[in-house]
């Protein structure tokens, strides 16, 4: 039994669109036991509309954490008492293997943060998203939990990172891609070159480093974990969405201009749906949060039912597969090396401000 908590009052539509998704969710995975936190008259007609959610246990919370609240005031009014606190201390308290939700991403890592803690050895969480690719698909991190990272955040990212790919993809080995504005070793910030050199020479039997890998890199899928800080991810990420958007009203437009083009249109239904299919951003969604003693997965706010049940898929295969202990494991490995250990060592004369999740 995968038991995982559910914030209803996160995202743009709250219960209306979660507790569907959970439904739905149910339906691929039966061994699925829901926690479900939120206001009860808002959640309990939604989810006395699903029969099959009877068995899941329900706990009432006055208050939700509103989409726009910065980290800050999420944390002074919603901590102990919100249904997105309460969601992700039920995973804390070992109640949930893993907590999803549609909320305020800011106000999710800082309460996240807060609860769960970093584990030993990580000095900042990363979101890890799933990317749609000429391969498949592939992981990219970090892409918006913080910004700037230096580098042995970036080689953190790696291992975690690689540690998710073995759970979500089941890929014994999988490649590591730093990502930067050429593949030539000379080119890139110091912290970027420096992180390279590391992965060059990191011990780890569970991931392979492949080099730089550049922007046009993630869409090829040239390896299975692209690394980078938060703010370049966040930009890349978002890049990607609004060009898929502005692709798919192209091909509208296209397709509606002339008589021939409709006629065309017909004939190529089937080709139209299929891309349609492969595009559809509700099949990855869900990011998952790296580096706390406890998985969080952030489901996008906008999201339909069917959105969030993939949310939900993520949680389940990162519960099911251990992602924790995998994480643990290879930091572990990789920090009692020697050459994690000279790393660690040259990086704790370094100090840094505590910086709010900006995306």
């Amino acid at each position: 039994m995968i038991r995982i908590s559910i914030d209803a009052m996160g995202g743009d539509f709250g219960p209306e669109i979660v507790i569907p998704g959970l439904a739905t969710a149910l339906e691929r995975h039966p061994d699925i036991r829901f926690v479900i936190f939120g206001r009860e008259e808002e959640v309990r007609p939604v989810l006395n509309r699903h029969p099959t959610l009877a068995s899941s246990i329900f706990h009432h919370c006055d208050v939700s954490v509103r989409m726009d609240e910065k980290p800050s005031q999420a944390l002074r009014n919603g901590r102990w008492k919100s249904s997105m606190w309460r969601s992700i201390e039920a995973v804390k308290t070992g109640e949930a293997d893993v907590c999803v939700s549609a909320g305020n991403t800011g106000a999710l890592m800082a309460m996240s943060k807060f609860c769960l803690r970093t584990m030993a050895n990580v000095e900042r969480p990363a979101i890890a998203g799933i990317w749609p690719t000429l391969r498949g698909e592939s992981i990219v991190l970090d892409i918006g939990a913080t910004i700037g990272a230096d580098a042995q955040q970036l080689v953190d990212y790696a291992v975690m990172g690689a540690a998710m790919a073995r759970s979500l993809f089941e890929i014994e080995r999988p490649t590591i891609g730093l990502l930067n504005v050429g593949v030539e070793e000379i080119k890139g910030q110091d912290d970027v070159k420096d992180a390279a050199r590391i992965l060059r020479e990191i011990p780890l039997p569970s991931l392979e480093y492949y080099g730089f890998v550049e922007g046009d890199d993630i869409g090829k899928g040239t390896v299975d974990v692209v690394v980078t800080e938060g703010f370049t991810g966040n930009i890349a990420l978002k890049t990607a969405e609004g060009t898929a958007k502005q692709f798919a009203q192209y091909l509208r437009d296209a397709m509606g201009r002339t008589l021939m083009a409709k006629i065309g249109y017909l004939f190529a239904k089937g080709a139209f749906n299929h891309l349609r299919e492969k595009m559809d951003p509700r099949k990855i969604n869900g990011g998952v949060f790296l580096g706390l003693n406890g998985v969080v997965i952030k489901s996008h706010g906008g999201t339909d039912a069917l959105g969030f049940a993939s949310a939900v898929d993520v949680g389940y295969d990162m519960a099911r597969n251990k992602l924790l202990s995998k994480i643990a494991a290879d930091l572990s490995h990789f920090h009692k090396s020697p050459v994690g250990v000279a790393f660690q060592g040259d990086a704790e004369n370094d100090s840094e401000a505590e910086i709010e999740p900006q995306a």
